[in-house]
């Protein structure tokens, strides 16, 4: 009786676990071979300026549109993509076709998100009135917050910055960063793009005699005195060759700077103001940069030109180029001509 009875439990026990346990544990081990989300939901997203494939792949993990990572890279490396993703706001949907999403990317975004243009030459409280118009959050507090010691643990090439100052890498760059960005994720996508701008230009090393902090000073004064891209190594040449004969370098943007700015030109009164960055009386270069320069003026203050020119003047074509000059009577001779180009 009692073997009989024992035979009866056991049997009763195999059958729970037959019609109970069985078919859990079979859930919980096929449940990764299913959807974890419905397919076809529509999610938007950012893609921010300079972010990496690891960035994007994890993006596109999270909001369920390819759930998987190496996915995504295997479609970008088939579709050959790695180089032509484009940043900005999307719509896609949930367990998307990953070819699709890919190729979208390529496209560039197709949502009509809001973006914040800096451009080059802006100054950091330029930038704020900027982040002010599109965003609206007060100038005020954008500049409380763009502190160089707010970002240097992240950020090793603003350590020592001048007056704390983030001057000169608040990259200028056209940024899609969604509908209501903090000031922090505005910075920092700004701080993202100078890295991403400058990464493999060995500008951490400095050049020229120069540390890289004064290679900036030196690009924003090159931003400020040409638009015209192929003149930059030249004027380079000019400011280097100013410094070596300790020539003060009478650069008129940095006395705008110095005075806070404006559009009024620079006056004799704006010659005597007491300012290390009146470069009309101290020499060498100004203490930190006066905006924030293009990557084409960085690029010439790292490789200025081969000459022995001292001065350059507005030529008289009225086109932004300039006529640039060995000694100071050549420099009259063009400032003359300019001259007569306006009356």
């Amino acid at each position: 009786m009692p073997i009989i009875i024992a035979g009866v439990v056991i049997a009763a026990v195999v059958a729970v676990i037959i019609f109970f346990v069985v078919p859990t544990v079979g859930k919980l081990f096929s449940a990764s071979e299913e959807p974890t989300v419905e397919a076809g939901i529509e999610v938007e997203i950012n893609i921010p300026e300079g972010a990496s494939g690891d960035q994007i792949a994890q993006i596109l993990a999270e909001n369920h549109i390819i759930e998987d990572p190496k996915v995504y890279y295997a479609t970008v490396r088939e579709m050959q993509a790695d180089m032509l993703i484009k940043p900005g706001d999307y719509r896609f949907t949930t367990l998307q076709d990953p070819n699709e999403v890919v190729q979208q990317l390529i496209d560039g975004p197709n949502v009509a998100g809001v973006t914040l243009t800096i451009q080059e030459g802006l100054t950091v409280e330029q930038t704020a009135q900027r982040v002010e118009e599109t965003y609206g959050i007060p100038a005020d507090e954008f500049l409380a917050q763009a502190k160089a010691s707010n970002y240097a643990a992240d950020y090793p090439f603003l350590e020592g910055a001048y007056n704390d100052s983030l001057e000169g890498y608040l990259y200028p760059k056209t940024y899609s960063l969604g509908e209501s960005p903090t000031s922090d994720e505005i910075i920092r996508a700004m701080l993202d793009q100078y890295e991403v701008e400058t990464e493999g230009l060995g500008l951490e090393e400095g050049a020229n005699g120069l540390t890289a902090q004064e290679i900036m000073s030196l690009a924003s004064l090159i931003e400020r005195e040409t638009a015209v891209a192929d003149e930059r190594p030249l004027v380079a040449s000019v400011i280097y060759n100013r410094l070596d004969q300790g020539m003060p370098l009478q650069i008129d943007a940095a006395i705008v700077y110095a005075r806070g700015g404006g559009s009024d030109p620079v006056t004799y009164d704006d010659l005597e103001i007491d300012s290390p960055y009146n470069i009309y009386k101290n020499t060498g270069l100004t203490p930190g940069p006066i905006c924030s320069p293009s990557v084409s003026s960085i690029e010439a203050a790292l490789n200025p030109a081969d000459t022995s020119y001292l001065y350059y003047v507005l030529s008289p074509e009225g086109d932004g180029t300039h006529n640039f000059s060995e000694t100071y009577d050549e420099f009259l001779k063009n400032s003359e001509a300019y001259s007569e180009s306006l009356s």
